[in-house]
This record gives structure tokens, C-alpha cells and sequence, in this order.
């Protein structure tokens, strides 16, 4: 029988994106912005919501997480993966695991964020009159409580089977941050169950948050075929269409990724969809709410106009 080799490894090398040395910088700069957009985009987001008076209501509330939440899922994966365009990305196995953990967790809690956030446009648009009622403070935030309990358990399913895996030869990983697929591909055992496990838990979340977000748009668009009025039609939808939005780029992106088995040429497609659900999304979030949504101008306008007024109070004085 063939003596396999069982030296453990203590490091992985992220690949990262490209090997090309001119793409890498071009990389490099680009990413940086989207970066920074992201956030200074959802600073703003919850700075105007904790702030302006006319913002406090649950469907801001939500918004003003959903912003902190992608701020800091971006975080997790984006400073490393800029290292790695600077010198070679050496990461240590359990901190390999912990940041697999926390992506998930920060991914599961925006899915299931996406979800509460369509319900409370189903309450508004159908029930406005007990809209107050049904989401209260209280409410929204034991709603926001518990996406973030789902997201840091079901997390730990994965994280936990991943750790077990002994990881003997292969040290690189096919991709910028430690995700699920890339890395139970270099274990030295059988990793058929990891594989089915991640498939369930992943489309448990998913595929459970989508049916929900969807579930909530179709009430509404019912709702809105039954309203004579074009206008009010027209306004529901264009109140909608920010988090519909939002929606499809997050779990288009996310279901290409976790629902199929870590083959190479998926791993390939892997990458460049991880790059839209973790740079390019968050600082597209809080764009969209504010192209689309004329309180959250206001309210931009308003604190520049206030940040203006000091400036030449303090010339002047």
C-alpha cells in the first residue's frame, strides 16, 4: 500500500486573484477604492440614521445594520487579500478557519437581514395602520438579535467539520480569503460529507432567506394590482426596487457559489463571484439606498448644509 504522507501543515498560501505582477497593482487600487467607498458609503448610512430624526423608523433601524454588517464583511476578507497583492499571503491554518468562520457568520446575517428587511416593506405596504405596531423597536430588535444568533451557530457547522480535516501535502489555496470549498479541497481524506454539509447548510440559509424575501414580494406585488391608483402603484415600487436590488446581487452571487461541489473550474467562477459579493456589493448597498431614496438625500443635504454653516461660523468667529 501506498505510504501517504501525514506531516501536518501549519500554514496555507492564499493564490489570491492573479499571478501577473502589472494586474496585481492594477488590482491593487482598484479594490482599495471600492474599499474605502464602502466605507465611507456605510459610515454615512449609519451616521444619518443615528442622527437624523426623520430616519428613525424600523426600515432605517434595519438599514443602519444591514450598512454595519457590510462594513465589516468586507473587512474580513479585504485588507488580507490586498496584502497578498503586496508580498506572499501566508496564513496560519487556524486563523484560516477563524476567519471562514466569521465570514460565514457575517454572510448568513446579511441574508437573513435582506429577509426581515422585505418583511417590514410587506408590513408597511399592506398593513400600514398597525405598520408601528407590528415593527416596533422592541421587535426589530430581537429580529436583529436573532439574524445574528442564526449566523454565529449555523456558522460553527462548517467551521468545526473544516478543523477536523487533516491537511497534509497541498498548501495552496485557489482563491483571495479562506472560504469552505478552496479549503476542504486540500484535506488529505475523503470530503464528501464536508461537501454535502456545506450544500445543506448553505441552502438551508439561502435558499430559506430568498423563499422568504420572495414570499414578502409577492404579498406586496398582490397587494399593489389591487391599488386603482397608478401613482400609488408606482411609488410602492420605487420604494421596493433599492432592496430588491440589493437582493439580487446578494444571493445571485451567493448561490452560484455555495450550492455546487468544489471542483476546480467552479473554484475559478468561485473567485470572481466572491468578488462581487465582498468589495463590490457592500459599497453598492448604501448607493443605491441613496440614489433611490429621497429621505436619506434629504438627509445627506441636510448634514452638509449643517457641516457648511459651522465651517463659516468658525471663519467668521
Amino acid at each position: 500500500m501506498e505510504k501517504i504522507n501525514t506531516t501536518l501543515l501549519s500554514n496555507f498560501i492564499l493564490m489570491g486573484i492573479t499571478d501577473q505582477p502589472w494586474l496585481q497593482k492594477v488590482l491593487f487600487a482598484f479594490i482599495l477604492f471600492f474599499y474605502l467607498l464602502d466605507l465611507c458609503g456605510n459610515l454615512t448610512i449609519i451616521s444619518l440614521v443615528t442622527r437624523d430624526p426623520v430616519l428613525q423608523s424600523p426600515m432605517y433601524f434595519l438599514l443602519a445594520n444591514l450598512s454595519f454588517v457590510d462594513m465589516i464583511f468586507s473587512s474580513v476578507t479585504v485588507p488580507k487579500m490586498m496584502v497578498g497583492f503586496l508580498v506572499e499571503n501566508i496564513i496560519t491554518v487556524n486563523s484560516c478557519i477563524t476567519q471562514m468562520y466569521f465570514f460565514h457568520t457575517l454572510g448568513c446575517t446579511e441574508g437573513i437581514l435582506l429577509a426581515i428587511m422585505g418583511y417590514d416593506r410587506y408590513v408597511a405596504i399592506c398593513y400600514p395602520l398597525r405598520y408601528i405596531t407590528i415593527m416596533g423597536r422592541s421587535t426589530c430588535i430581537q429580529l436583529v438579535l436573532a439574524a445574528w444568533l442564526t449566523g454565529l451557530t449555523t456558522s460553527l457547522v462548517n467551521a468545526i467539520m473544516t478543523s477536523q480535516l487533516p491537511f497534509c501535502n497541498k498548501q495552496r489555496i485557489k482563491h483571495f480569503y479562506c472560504d469552505v470549498k478552496p479549503v476542504i479541497k486540500l484535506a488529505c481524506k475523503d470530503i464528501q460529507v464536508n461537501e454535502v454539509t456545506m450544500a445543506i447548510v448553505s441552502g438551508f440559509i439561502s435558499l430559506g432567506t430568498f423563499s422568504l424575501t420572495v414570499l414578502s414580494y409577492v404579498y406586496i406585488i398582490t397587494h399593489v394590482l389591487k391599488i386603482r391608483s397608478s401613482k400609488g402603484g408606482s411609488k410602492i415600487f420605487s420604494t421596493c426596487s433599492s432592496h430588491l436590488t440589493i437582493v439580487i446581487l446578494f444571493y445571485g452571487t451567493a448561490m452560484c457559489t455555495y450550492l455546487g461541489p468544489a471542483s476546480d473550474t467552479s473554484l475559478e467562477k468561485d473567485r470572481i463571484a466572491a468578488i462581487l459579493f465582498t468589495v463590490i456589493t457592500p459599497t453598492l448597498n448604501p448607493l443605491i439606498y441613496t440614489l433611490r431614496n429621497k429621505e436619506v438625500r434629504n438627509s445627506i443635504r441636510k448634514l452638509l448644509k449643517t457641516q457648511s454653516n459651522f465651517c463659516s461660523s468658525l471663519e467668521t468667529f
